[in-house]
């Protein structure tokens, strides 16, 4: 159930592509003058259009690195038994019909795609081995609730303000660096300028990702509250989780892979996606 890496990876490549397209036209350029208008147009423009992007295409990159085959005509009993629950629960979250996919790979799933009534859910081989129809059921029920609560609209426009503070506020002191620190009086901006950029971005990027992380994790506990609803009883959700606790989940890859279903403890947890197992069934069990 880890989904968001993929478009926090896409959304930084789109960006940085925009981003030296934008430069190499001179666009927001500085000279001697900074022109903080001019800046903060093309700080949107950089910052929304890496996340859209990213959005929009999160399907098909989700299919294409997870190796997830669509089920288009059930061949058995499982496949239809999947395709018809998760019709189901689609039905009761008010939304359309999801593509419904099976990948190899160890215990995992996700929800991924643009639009609320064409996303994709997918199950991996190994969290259909191993569990019950029931923990499967909870799992795609927290799936489709993340579908229906419209979350990766949410993240696409966490993710664009931030990426505009990112790169706007890199960009001011940058030209602060350059021209008050290191005494560039030319017309244009130095080679300090450039580099302070480079290592501001990737340092208020790391920041900016405690912030989108910190909604991530709030909208785990939607989710699993939402399958809850869907399932009428929060019980199948807390055995999901109790087994994901107790084995490995792994095998999507690395740009799906956001943090572990279960936290690291101290300062690492402010960069994962979910919050700890343990965290989540309580809010389940209203502890």
């Amino acid at each position: 159930m880890k989904r968001i890496a993929l478009f926090i990876v896409t959304n930084l490549a789109v960006m940085l592509v925009i981003s030296i397209l934008l430069s190499i036209f001179g666009v927001a350029a500085p000279g001697r003058n900074l022109q903080l208008g001019n800046l903060l147009v093309y700080s949107l423009i950089v910052g929304f259009a890496g996340a859209g992007i990213s959005l929009l295409i999160s399907k098909p990159v989700a299919k294409w690195s997870t190796g997830a085959r669509v089920i288009e005509q059930p061949a058995n009993g499982q496949e239809r038994w999947l395709v018809s629950t998760v019709q189901q629960l689609a039905q009761k979250a008010g939304i359309g019909m999801p593509e419904v996919a099976i990948y190899e790979g160890e215990p995992n799933a996700f929800a991924t795609g643009a639009f609320r009534n064409s996303a994709l859910v997918a199950v991996s081989t190994g969290l259909l081995e191993s569990m019950n129809q029931d923990e499967v059921e909870a799992v795609l029920a927290h799936e489709v609730a993340h579908i229906a609560n419209g979350d990766m609209v949410t993240m696409t426009l966490i993710q664009g303000v931030m990426n505009t503070f990112v790169v706007f506020l890199s960009r001011v002191v940058g030209y602060f660096i350059d021209r008050v620190i290191l005494k560039n009086e030319e017309e244009q901006a130095g080679i300090g300028y450039t580099i302070s950029i480079l290592v501001l971005q990737l340092l208020f990027g790391v920041l900016a990702s405690i912030v989108v992380n910190w909604f991530s994790r709030q909208r785990e506990f939607r989710a699993d509250a939402g399958a809850a609803k869907l399932l009428g009883t929060p019980q199948p959700m807390v055995r999901a989780l109790q087994r994901l606790g107790g084995i490995e989940t792994a095998g999507l890859p690395q740009n799906l892979a956001a943090a572990g279903i279960a936290d690291g403890p101290g300062w690492m947890a402010m960069f994962s996606t979910h919050p700890p197992i343990e965290d989540r069934i309580a809010a389940l069990q209203g502890r």
